[in-house]
């Protein structure tokens, strides 16, 4: 019997990447921290306060693309995996992977970048590495990024997970779907469009919810996977439904248009400047207005909403899409590869 192995869909933030985790690094590395498996995990820091801790790794090809570049999309994906849990990102530390042959000009663009990130981010970066290896990248050479990231939590914190999801939540996203992954692949497959990456730290956005009480179950950051996959991470977690407005979820023009050309849904592509959070109903239409007035949430709307099961009628745990003639899809996580790699 032959060993299975390592694919790219193990990589891909859909089911294949839960097993992998699950199955392998859950299982040897079990603590009450790591279970706790959100973006960031919240430990003890000193006296009665908690810190939040992130880590995550960049490996998107090319480093620099439409609207951003590796520098930018490090910093922002680790600054909002720490936000993702209402903790305030302080600090992050950096290691760098060069590969042989790498342009000092380009390196200089992409560091700079991520200094200019972390000021908007309210963030330092305190310590950091640097390795040089063998180009296996071709002409040019490559670049990783590693980073981690710390954050403070508030002291009288509300608590936010799946358990904390109720029956009528209103589902929010905060603007369009899809942006990242569309700007990779299209840079990557020299197509010309207009679509640019949506790679942005929502600090002002999540900053602006917590001062004003808005009371939040649940939020998660929409990367690798998309919209649906976190969904229904949701959805299995909570035992409930949820039930998506296909005529509300928002999607540009070109990027509709991109994915009409290559056959991709929006609700399996990647952001990494996009939130989905599920809020108590009666705070839905002021939560809406509070992302829309933020910088990067414009286009934010108010997509779904959630429901218990009718056992009687068979109904389990799932995310459902009404479609514009008012039929239901059954809309299951990521499976397979979500190429390109966009983080």
């Amino acid at each position: 019997m032959s060993e299975e192995r390592i694919t790219m869909a193990h990589g891909s933030g859909g089911e294949a990447t839960g097993r992998l985790i699950g199955e392998i690094f859950e299982k040897e590395f079990q603590n009450p921290y790591l279970s706790q498996m959100e973006d960031s995990t919240l430990v003890p820091g000193s006296g009665s306060g908690q810190i939040a801790m992130t880590t995550d790794s960049f490996v998107v090809t090319p480093v620099e693309f439409p609207g951003g570049d590796i520098g930018r999309l490090c910093v922002c994906g680790t600054v909002n995996d720490l936000l993702m849990s209402t903790a305030v990102p302080r600090y992050l530390t950096c290691g760098f992977i060069l590969e042989e042959g790498l342009g000092l000009s380009q390196l200089k663009r992409i560091v700079h970048s991520m200094a200019e990130t972390a000021k908007e981010a309210g963030v330092s970066i305190v310590a950091g590495d640097t390795k040089v290896v063998e180009n296996h990248s071709g002409p040019g050479g490559g670049l990783v990024i590693n980073t981690a990231g710390v954050g403070f939590l508030p002291k009288n914190r509300r608590e936010l997970s799946p358990a904390c999801i109720q029956e009528g939540d209103a589902v929010i996203v905060s603007g369009n779907l899809g942006d990242h992954h569309a700007a990779i692949l299209g840079k990557r497959m020299n197509l010309e469009n207009r679509i640019q990456s949506d790679n942005a730290p929502l600090g002002e956005m999540v900053g602006r919810l917590l001062a004003e009480e808005i009371r939040i179950h649940e939020m998660r950051d929409v990367t690798r996977g998309g919209l649906a996959t976190v969904l229904n991470e949701f959805a299995g977690a909570s035992r409930k439904i949820i039930t998506l407005e296909e005529e509300k979820l928002p999607i540009s023009q070109d990027v509709k248009a991109f994915c009409g050309i290559l056959g991709l849904d929006p609700l399996y592509m990647g952001n990494e400047g996009k939130m989905v959070c599920l809020v108590d109903r009666e705070d839905a239409g002021r939560a809406l207005a509070i992302i829309r007035s933020c910088r990067y949430g414009e286009h934010a709307e108010e997509i779904g909403r959630v429901s218990e099961p009718d056992a009687a009628a068979g109904e389990r745990p799932a995310l459902l899409i009404r479609t514009g003639i008012g039929g239901r899809r059954i809309a299951g996580p990521l499976y397979g590869e979500g190429l390109p790699r966009i983080c």
